[in-house]
Formats: structure tokens, C-alpha cells, sequence
């Protein structure tokens, strides 16, 4: 009896990148130059462990102490390790640009597919504004940076919209562009990482292990400025340090929003989210425990807050090799915010062209010269300005984890309940039997780190969301829900 090649297990032949996008109601529009390696770094640039892992370490280390390090960072990891192995089934299924608003519309229908976009594009967009308010305040804490004459927060507003419209300008000129950057980008890390670790380790006269698992109250540091308010918790206080690495694993979703840019792309954009999360969730745990045991005193580290990574690295190397690691970490940084840029771009992109966006037929436009939708790149890159210059950085990173991961788990609780049913036709890339209880842990997972996310000092986050998911109802039974067709086709099985 032949087998069927729809069947979970089964992998089935793959048509052409084009043919597949045509049989999804798509016409290529977005040049098509990414291989494996660079949809894997744009994902890998974007969750950069010298970003979120760097500029949020105090985070960790000013809740449960060393433990929130050694102990946290791989749970929370783990996590995330789900949340990517089931979106990278999906994502193999329907390579878009629109990426998780596709999936959510197939999945769960047009409001799933709706929220989802929303949801989605709303961190997007504050991630680029999370990196780039981020790599502000690294820079200065590391190279003392202090303007005369002109007040603080003039001279960071200005730095970081210079940031912000150089990323936009790259990306501007297309894909070929951008994707050079980013794979030097993934090398980079990679490198930084790895050179940093090797010489703190090196440097490092005696190794105390016992702070990867040693539980401290460290709420209340710094003083004037805490992490964290002061509280007698531990275990509360070691659920709010899962932010750090929830912060930081996040934006692996920039592999699929590039789909329609990657050669192969139902086999190599989900190894790219899969890949991305993995790689960066084992050097980072490397390196900020390479971070914790370097440092001269744990507690005074917390007392430095935002300040701790520059005062270990220049108390334990040196000036010069101190130096020159911290640039490599800002360069970094700027690099993390480009991936950032070309993923929200495309995401804007893809919403437009199925008619989600006001102004559409506006933002789906494509620079016929780079292939590149330059409209919603500029004007991504206004709205992450406009929220960069409003809102503190802490913040910020709570906001962005709990938009992406709600965006995240949307489609995949859709294929917990579509997959087998209504969704019979899979992809190359299969969990199997696995798919379900792993979309369960996601939900799940997603639901606790909304409860943490929201927390003082981050209190804004939840009006933000709540703001976000409140208006959202309303405009979705209001108007869009009669206006607002979604993918052009929605068929789930031969």
C-alpha cells in the first residue's frame, strides 16, 4: 500500500521556493538570495547573546543572584526551545514572509491570523527600539560617554535616531545588503562571545562554582535605581530574573519572516529558527557564567547594576583587551538592531499585501531597483523611534518578550488544535508526535512569562499590553472582521 506523504513522519517532496509561494496565493515579489547559513544568522543577530544577554545581566543577577544565572538561563532556554521547535514545524509548511499572521490565519482563522500580525508587528517594532535604546546605555556605561552642554537625554534621542535611520538605510538599499551584514554579524557574536569567555575564564584565579546555583536576595540594587523592588521571595524573585534570558531569546521568528528571501526555504528557515536558539542559548549560558565567576565581588557586581559587565571585564582584563571587547560587543549591538529592522520591515510588508495595515497598498510597495518593501522599512523605523523616545529600556525589554511570545504561541495553540484535523498537510521539517505537547508547553510557558513581565518595575508593560490587546478587540468587532479577507488562500490539506 503506498504511503501517504501527508502524514505526520512522512516527509514529502518539496516543490521550488517559487511554486510552493504560488500555491500559497503569493507571487515573488522580494528577491530570493538567502542561504541556509544567513537565514540562520538573521534569527541568531537578532537574539544576539551580546545584546540582551549583555545589557540585561544585571536584570538576572539583581533578582535570585548567581542562580538566576546558572539555574535560569537554561530553564528559561528551554523554553524557548519549544516555543521554536513548534514554530519551526509550521513555519516549514508556509514559508511567507507574513511568517506567524500566515500561520495564525491558516491555522486559527482570519482574527487569529489578525491579532497575530498585531500582536507580532508591535514587537517587532519595539525590539528595534529595545536594542537600540539598549546599545545606547551599554556604550556609555562602558566608554563613560558624558555630554557637556547639552542635556543627557537630548544626546541619547538623537544617537539613537541616528541609529535607527542608519539601519533603515541599509536595509533601504536590499536583501544582498543586509544579509552580508548580518552573517558578519553571526560571526562576530560568535567570536566576541567565545574570546570573552576564553579570556575571563583565563583570568579568573579561582573559580567559585557554587554561584551558579547559590541563591542571594539581591531586590532593591542598586540603590537609588533597582532592578527590582525590594522583597523577601526568592523563588518570586528567581521567576522575575527569567526575564533576562526570555528577553533575550526572542526574535528567532526573523527566520520566517525572511522566507521568500531564503533559497530552500521549507527545509533551511525552520533549522534557522531552531538553529538560532539552540546555539545562542548554550553560549550564552557559557558566557554569563564565564561573567559570574570573573567577577571580583557578586554583590558589589549588583550594587553596579546596568554598569556590572564593564566593571567585571575592565576589573579582571585590563584596560586595553577591555577595550577592545567591549567594542566588539557595541558593533554588536548596532548589527542586532539591523537584523531587527529587516525583520519587522518584512513583517509590515506582509501584512500589507493581504490589506492588514492602514495605508496598505502604501507599505506594500517594493523598491523596484533593490527588491526591497523600502516603505515599511522607513516606516518601521519610525514608529521604533517615536517608542524608544517615550519609554524607559527596561521596560521596553519587558514589553517587546511579552508582545513576541503572545505572537509567538497564537498560531502554534492554532496547531494544537488544527494539527490532525483540519491540518493534514505538513511540511519537510516535522515534530511528529511531539508537536502537540510541545505547543502545550508554550502556551503554558507564554501564560507565566505575561504574569512576570508585568511586574514593578515594568507595571507599564501591562497597560501597554492590556492597551494593546483592549484596542485591538474593539477595532477587530468594530470593523475589521467584515472589512479584512486575510491569506488568499487558506487550505490546510491536499
Amino acid at each position: 500500500m503506498p504511503t501517504n506523504p501527508n502524514l505526520p513522519g512522512v516527509t514529502p517532496p518539496v516543490p521550488d521556493d517559487e511554486h510552493l509561494l504560488r500555491q500559497l496565493g503569493y507571487q515573488p515579489e522580494l528577491a530570493r538570495r538567502m542561504s541556509g547559513f544567513s537565514n540562520f544568522a538573521i534569527s541568531f543577530s537578532i537574539i544576539c547573546i551580546l545584546a540582551g544577554g549583555i545589557t540585561s545581566f544585571h536584570l538576572g543577577l539583581c533578582s535570585a543572584g548567581g542562580a538566576s544565572l546558572g539555574l535560569g538561563w537554561p530553564l528559561a532556554c528551554l523554553f524557548s526551545l519549544a516555543v521554536a521547535a513548534t514554530m519551526a514545524q509550521v513555519a516549514s509548511t508556509f514559508p511567507t514572509a507574513g511568517g506567524l499572521y500566515h500561520w495564525g490565519s491558516m491555522l486559527g482563522g482570519r482574527a487569529c491570523g489578525w491579532a497575530t500580525a498585531w500582536f507580532n508587528l508591535a514587537g517587532l517594532v519595539t525590539v528595534v527600539a529595545a536594542v537600540n535604546a539598549g546599545t545606547y546605555d551599554f556604550a556609555t556605561a562602558a566608554f563613560g560617554f558624558a555630554p557637556s552642554g547639552i542635556p543627557a537625554e537630548t544626546v541619547k534621542a538623537g544617537v539613537i535616531v541616528g541609529m535607527t535611520l542608519s539601519q533603515a538605510l541599509l536595509n533601504h538599499y536590499g536583501i544582498r545588503l543586509t544579509t552580508r551584514l548580518t552573517d558578519l554579524s553571526g560571526w562576530l557574536i560568535l567570536g566576541v562571545a567565545t574570546l570573552m569567555t576564553v579570556s575571563l575564564l583565563m583570568s579568573t584565579p579561582h573559580f567559585e562554582w557554587s554561584r551558579l546555583w547559590t541563591f542571594t536576595n539581591f531586590s532593591g540594587l542598586p540603590e537609588g535605581s533597582p532592578a527590582f523592588p525590594r522583597q523577601n521571595s526568592l523563588p518570586w524573585l528567581f521567576a522575575l530574573g527569567l526575564m533576562l534570558p526570555a528577553y533575550t531569546i526572542t526574535g528567532f521568528d526573523a527566520s520566517a519572516h525572511t522566507s521568500e528571501e531564503t533559497l530552500d526555504a521549507a527545509h533551511n528557515v525552520p533549522r534557522g529558527i531552531v538553529r538560532s536558539v539552540w546555539v545562542s542559548g548554550l553560549f550564552g549560558w557559557v558566557m554569563i557564567g564565564a561573567l559570574l565567576l570573573a567577577a571580583p565581588d557578586v554583590a558589589a557586581g549588583a550594587a553596579k547594576g546596568g554598569e556590572v559587565v564593564p566593571w567585571i571585564l575592565r576589573s579582571t582584563l585590563g584596560g586595553a583587551w577591555a577595550v577592545t571587547l567591549l567594542s566588539g560587543i557595541v558593533l554588536a549591538q548596532f548589527l542586532c538592531g539591523l537584523a531587527a529592522m529587516t525583520s519587522a520591515s518584512r513583517m509590515t510588508f506582509a501584512f500589507a499585501r493581504d490589506g492588514g495595515l492602514p495605508g496598505s497598498g502604501w507599505l506594500r510597495r517594493v523598491n523596484p531597483k533593490t527588491q526591497s518593501p523600502s516603505v515599511a522599512v522607513w516606516t518601521t523605523a519610525g514608529a521604533g523611534v517615536a517608542f524608544t523616545l517615550f519609554v524607559p529600556y527596561s521596560t521596553i525589554a519587558a514589553i517587546c518578550t511579552v508582545l513576541l511570545y503572545i505572537s509567538y504561541v497564537l498560531p502554534v495553540a492554532a496547531g494544537f488544535w488544527a494539527h490532525g484535523r483540519t491540518w493534514t498537510r505538513f511540511g519537510p521539517w516535522q515534530l511528529g508526535i511531539w508537536f502537540r505537547p510541545l505547543a502545550a508547553v508554550s502556551v503554558a510557558g507564554c501564560l507565566f512569562l505575561l504574569v512576570i513581565g508585568v511586574q514593578p518595575p515594568n507595571q507599564l508593560a501591562l497597560y501597554v499590553v492590556g492597551g494593546v490587546a483592549a484596542l485591538l478587540a474593539v477595532v477587530w468587532f468594530g470593523l475589521e472582521r467584515r472589512r479584512f479577507r486575510g491569506p488568499p488562500r487558506m487550505t490546510l490539506s491536499e
